[in-house]
């Protein structure tokens, strides 16, 4: 399918934009694409131009979501505010159906695309347009464990603005799970950047309760999955080729 984009304000802030990518014909759904890079400001929505204009072709809207980050204004609860603010800013956009809105992150997109899933518990962040699946591209899912690793050097902490404890409970993905929508991680074994065990640590919490959630395990490294000409992206898609 051919694709058109343009862009779209949802904030004063030039950080607070949307590129939206429509299909050729009737789309299957809207999939808000969010990327990664440890919440950090040098690390933008570029990242999910590629990925956007190929679900755009398999006949999705794609959403691709720039938000503040740590370094140009971002962090907690700015980012957060942002990433809700984006997604709700679709009731606004031309007549979309909004009755399919999948969010898929990659790396500390992973971590904001399943928070944007449960943000609705919180009066903080009242959903206008709910989430009803999700895709963890090897997700920052367990905040405390990854900063404990270190991941990023130091990222979970400079992204909360204090190490992790259990006032920050609400942006844990973790201790939020079960979603109530499905959700998929998928992750590369060789991944150094963001370590597999926290996609199978987040599975393994969200099934234990009696959560919908699925781990796929592919070969490559942490890029891999955003690279759309790879084995891992091609699987990407097939997970969303079962929800329409």
């Amino acid at each position: 399918m051919r694709r058109s984009q343009r862009l779209v304000s949802y904030g004063d802030d030039p950080n607070q934009v949307a590129e939206l990518y429509l299909p050729d014909g009737t789309p299957r759904g809207v999939v808000v694409v969010i990327h990664g890079g440890f919440w950090k400001a040098k690390y933008d929505r570029s990242l999910g131009q590629p990925l956007s204009a190929s679900l755009a072709e398999a006949g999705w809207v794609a959403w691709n979501l720039e938000y503040r980050r740590v370094g140009n204004g971002g962090g907690v609860p700015q980012t957060l505010d942002d990433v809700a603010a984006g997604i709700d800013a679709l009731a606004e956009v031309g007549d979309l159906d909004t009755s399919t809105v999948v969010t898929l992150g990659h790396s500390a997109g992973g971590h904001l695309a399943t928070w944007a899933a449960s943000r609705g518990r919180f009066d903080q962040w009242p959903e206008r347009v709910p989430v009803t699946a999700v895709v963890s591209q090897a997700g920052v899912l367990d905040l405390h464990a990854a900063y404990d690793l270190g991941l990023g050097g130091g990222a979970v902490e400079a992204f909360l603005g204090h190490p992790p404890g259990p006032a920050d409970d609400p942006v844990d993905p973790i201790r939020q799970a079960p979603l109530d929508v499905p959700l998929w991680c998928v992750h590369g074994r060789s991944d150094t950047t963001v370590p597999i065990s926290q996609s199978r640590a987040y599975v393994a919490a969200a099934t234990a309760a009696g959560g919908t959630a699925d781990l796929l395990e592919v070969d490559g490294d942490h890029f891999e999955l955003i690279d759309t000409a790879s084995p891992a992206w091609a699987r990407t898609l097939e997970i969303l080729d079962t929800l329409r």
